[in-house]
């Protein structure tokens, strides 16, 4: 097989190229040390070998001899597609300089007349690669099969000096390479690859020595080069449609960033450039400046009244909650229904009334409520809000939560045998003083389940002579105080009277016409408003902050300015809901949601207070209270219920016992220790500072246990 191999081109000039070809098949071609990819240091030249177009042998089929005429006819079909080909793209091609064309046509003739071995067809084949290697410029790339060592192919770098070289001579005096050589090959248009990496040139060199002097053109940048502007000098598509978009919307324009240069592309720059672009946020709420006490006036809005459902663990609350809230019809037949069915599955088909109220899937699986839980309705007259407390003594905190938003309380007694005498002992004695404690001073006691005992009369007049002395002697006045025989399960004497003629005994109002008797509760409306914070959640996507609370005094409207204690960070109430209802303001009494801005979720917490600006609450780490203790009070470690508010502390000393009608102090002074029923003015130092206020009430626990209830003084 004949190859064409070419070697260190300073060893023969151009000229003896052609002489050289039919003499032996090894080609020599040398060129211009002015081609940028020729100065290559002599240690890392190679040989580079080409394969011959027409492997020898030819097709299948035809003769193995050179000298033979005879083709077969797959070898004919052969030959005439491929010169049907070559014909073809010779017609699309530029024309080569006439001179050059001839030269090369009368070449191929004498060659092919001389000698039709393989060793001629392949001798023509790397001439003909020669003259395409000028006209594609990178042609040796196109046939090379075998590589030797990859030559550079990049131009050297410019020393700036423009001045022509001369031509190296031989050792006899003579030109290495005359000019009149590179007229033999043509110059054909540079190829696309070419026009791509090199650029468009105006005129087509004539000759090869112009194509070479050509390529010394600067490349891009990706060559080494550098680029002429920095794409990355302007914002960034994204900084475009964020400041488009900011101006749209009304809100002030962002801040434009000064982009990093060159010089200043660090860590530091990058964060600041970041920093500087802020997108602006809305407009501000506006407040419309609303007389809201006479817009209340005129309003003539129904009462709201906050009762909370208290007593012992399993005494029935939620269950007969949730007859009453289906029994008003707030809760429709298909969702007990199930309710019921959800319950069967796991045996608690009894809890299905008890799971209106009780959502958690917590509360359900283990059949006790652990936090409070909020429903509401309306009669004609008022709109009443159900909190009901957990009766599990784990769960304390969270019914004084609930305790502390009541207006009046609901006492729920189990009178089946034995369950009362142990919730006397428990919860709902404890319950009892706490509501007391809290300020509620009307209660009603719904004697429940009065039908697991056939509704005896006896049974109701025992429960209702016991837990009347009780009460009495917790602070409750008689005319305060209200019984209600009835059945949660059954819905007897809730809304409708009892239909069993063993309760024909009782002709007394029902649970509902006892809550309507309750009178409205007076409201502090002249002073400045507080709002004990209860939950804080994600009102949505145009209001990603809210709080949600009773608001205890004063009032308030959107536009208002806030301040949030302990933190003293300030806010703006965006908008504001009374009963689950858009509205312009609140007044004192009601449950609100106030959504807010200005002001980062984590300065809020349950038990802070949002008062305004103007009058804002003090924090204190040292408050003087006045309590009523239920177990014995020493110098102790206590926690401190406010509401949801929790905080540790200590007392730290025990001033005075004081009488219980006249408040005056009895006995001596600093005593050592408090008598359970007591009533004494001890000092109490607390770990952090929390916002609190005279007259506020408190209740102190240790050890899980409620120790005493007080006063702020």
């Amino acid at each position: 097989m004949a190859f064409i191999q070419l070697t260190s081109l300073e060893q023969q000039a151009p000229t003896q190229v052609i002489a050289s070809v039919k003499k032996n098949q090894n080609v020599t071609i040398g060129a211009s040390k002015e081609a940028p990819w020729l100065q290559i240091p002599p240690g890392r030249r190679g040989e580079i070998l080409i394969e011959p177009l027409h492997p020898r042998g030819g097709l299948r089929g035809g003769s193995p001899e050179a000298g033979d005429t005879k083709i077969s006819k797959l070898a004919a079909l052969a030959a005439a597609r491929k010169k049907k080909e070559n014909d073809k793209r010779a017609s699309s091609e530029p024309q080569a300089p006439n001179a050059s064309v001839a030269m090369l046509q009368q070449l191929r003739t004498s060659t092919l007349s001389e000698d039709a071995s393989d060793l001629k067809k392949s001798t023509i084949s790397g001439l003909q690669n020669v003259a395409s290697m000028a006209k594609d410029r990178v042609s040796i790339r196109q046939v090379r099969k075998y590589p030797g060592k990859r030559r550079n192919l990049l131009p050297a770098e410019s020393s700036g000096d423009d001045t022509p070289r001369e031509s190296p001579s031989l050792a006899d005096g003579t030109e290495r390479y005359p000019q009149e050589a590179f007229s033999i090959l043509p110059a054909a248009a540079p190829s696309t690859f070419a026009r791509t990496m090199l650029g468009t040139t105006q005129n087509t060199p004539s000759s090869m020595a112009e194509c070479l002097r050509s390529l010394t053109l600067t490349l891009p940048q990706s060559f080494g080069a550098k680029a002429e502007s920095d794409p990355f000098a302007g914002p960034s598509p994204d900084d475009v449609v964020a400041k488009a978009q900011s101006s749209s919307k009304g809100a002030k324009a962002a801040k434009t960033a000064a982009q990093p240069t060159k010089d200043d592309n660090t860590t530091d720059g990058l964060l600041a450039s970041v920093e500087a672009v802020k997108i602006g946020e809305g407009p501000k709420p506006r407040s419309k400046n609303l007389d809201v006490l006479a817009e209340f006036e005129r309003s003539r809005a129904k009462n709201a009244a906050n009762f909370v459902v208290i007593g012992h663990v399993d005494a029935g609350k939620s269950t007969l909650m949730g007859r009453l809230l289906y029994e008003l019809q707030v809760v429709d037949q298909r969702t007990v229904d199930r309710y019921r069915k959800e319950a069967e599955k796991i045996g608690k088909s009894s809890f299905a009334l008890a799971w209106v109220l009780d959502q958690g899937t917590e509360e359900r699986n283990r059949g006790v409520t652990i936090d409070i839980a909020m429903n509401k309705f309306e009669t004609s007259k008022t709109i009443f809000t159900i909190l009901d407390a957990p009766g599990h003594r784990d769960f304390i905190p969270n019914m004084i939560a609930g305790a502390s938003q009541a207006d009046f309380a609901v006492l729920v007694v189990d009178a089946g045998t034995g369950n009362f005498e142990s919730g006397l002992k428990g919860q709902t004695k404890e319950h009892a003083l706490l509501v007391r404690s809290m300020g509620v001073r009307r209660i009603v006691i719904a004697v429940n389940k009065l039908d697991t005992v056939q509704w005896s009369k006896d049974r109701f007049d025992e429960i209702h002579q016991q837990v009347s002395a009780f009460l009495t002697a917790a602070g409750f006045q008689s005319r305060n105080i209200a019984f209600v025989p009835c059945s949660g399960l059954n819905g007897d004497n809730i809304v409708k009277r009892a239909q069993d003629p063993q309760a024909s005994w009782y002709m007394g109002p029902t649970l509902m016409e006892q809550l309507e008797a309750s009178e409205p509760t007076s409201r502090s409306l002249d002073k400045p408003f507080r709002l004990t914070i209860a939950d804080i959640f994600r009102g949505g996507v145009q209001n990603p902050l809210s709080v949600s609370g009773r608001l205890d005094s004063g009032n308030l409207q959107v536009g208002d300015r806030i301040i949030a204690m302990p933190a003293k960070e300030t806010a703006v109430i965006k908008g504001v809901e009374v009963d689950q209802q858009t509205a312009d303001w609140a007044v004192a009494g009601q449950n609100v949601i106030l959504h807010l801005t200005d002001i980062e979720q984590q300065y809020l917490k349950s038990g802070d207070v949002i008062c305004p600006p103007s009058a804002p609450i003090q924090n204190v780490t040292s408050v003087t209270v006045k309590i009523l203790a239920f177990d014995h009070v020493t110098p102790m470690h206590v926690e401190i219920h406010r509401g949801r508010l929790q905080v540790p502390g200590r007392i730290t000393q025990l001033m005075a016992v004081l009488d219980k009608v006249t408040g005056t102090v009895t006995g001596k002074k600093k005593p050592r220790l408090i008598q359970p029923g007591s009533v004494a003015r001890v000092v109490v130092q607390l770990d952090t500072a929390v916002p609190l206020e005279a007259p506020g009430k408190v209740i102190l626990r240790a050890g899980g246990q409620t120790v005493a209830a007080g006063l702020l003084e």
